[in-house]
């Protein structure tokens, strides 16, 4: 069967090798296209049976030109890239691969908050992040290495997830909360890690951030579009402590940059998974995956029904 591993940013070339070498030995044909336009897409996507992205949108129109897909892998944990609704009608399992990229993540946001507390290196005393406390806003496996990290610097930890039961975070050392209100309001640091859903997307605005205690900071490494940006440019107009830091630029990131300088941080692209092992981890994840379901319909980490 064949495989087609499309990336519009690619893998590093071991990851690549590594996906070579995996898929080569389970005695599928593998194709890489690195770097293509759409109409390359719509082509090399014709006979595939198993496909594997990153941030490549997958829409039904390409479902649609494979009529022999089968299964497609994200590589990496978030896949609102995806048409899950569409991979559904057309019969397709869609995975991605949780994480394989979350200690890249969880590290992220301690180089981006100590960045901040140092105000960004420009020579002025800035704070310490020790006995500082910490809100994690989902507490799935970035979240738990975020809680791993924050621990030695000697950070005070608490966290919200609905589908986390309490006694899970308290065996990890951080303490439950159960509104997004107590989490904003205790907690010198919020940082988000919540996908991109209906009941997320613009929920962190102005009211929850404007009950951050003084000197607050809001770190994003999760989607844009969690992020309620009138909101949030209204509370930083109004409280000039707070800071908003993130590896997700906004749609607003010039008035962002101008309005408050310092204050904010973003990365010229998203940036969490951006390291040579979480690469290379999450792409030999997916080629597994894929593997895995051509021959026997594994599917653990199956995100549509």
């Amino acid at each position: 069967m064949k495989i087609l591993v499309f990336t519009e940013k690619p893998f590093a070339p071991a990851a690549v090798k590594a996906i070579e070498n995996t898929v080569n030995a389970s005695g599928n044909e593998l194709e890489v296209v690195e770097g293509g336009t759409r109409a390359d897409l719509l082509e090399a996507v014709k006979n595939a049976n198993g496909l594997i992205v990153r941030s490549d949108k997958i829409d039904g129109d390409v479902m649609d030109a494979a009529p022999e897909l089968k299964v497609i892998v994200r590589a990496g944990a978030g896949y609102d890239n995806i048409d899950l609704a569409a991979a559904t009608a057309h019969g397709i399992c869609v995975m991605n691969t949780p994480g394989q990229n979350s200690n890249a993540v969880a590290e992220l946001v301690f180089g981006m908050m100590v960045m901040m507390c140092r105000n960004q290196y420009n020579g002025k005393a800035g704070t310490e992040l020790k006995e500082k406390s910490l809100g994690i806003y989902a507490f799935g496996q970035v979240g738990r290495n975020v809680a791993r990290i924050a621990k030695g610097f000697g950070m005070k930890i608490e966290a919200l997830d609905k589908f986390v039961p309490d006694a899970v975070m308290e065996g990890e050392g951080v303490k439950p909360v159960h509104t997004p209100e107590e989490l904003f309001s205790q907690n010198d640091f919020v940082s988000l890690h919540i996908p991109a859903t209906a009941e997320t997307r613009n929920s962190i605005g102005y009211d929850l951030v404007m009950k951050m205690p003084k000197g607050g900071v809001l770190v994003n490494t999760a989607r844009k579009e969690v992020i309620d940006e009138e909101g949030l440019i209204k509370a930083l107009e109004e409280r000039p402590d707070l800071r908003y830091v993130s590896d997700i630029k906004p749609d607003r990131a010039e008035e962002f940059e101008q309005k408050f300088a310092s204050r904010v941080f973003f990365t010229p692209k998203k940036m969490g998974a951006q390291t040579a092992e979480a690469n290379f981890n999450a792409g030999v994840a997916a080629a597994e995956q894929v593997i895995a379901y051509l021959k026997d319909g594994w599917n653990k980490f199956q995100v549509n029904k």
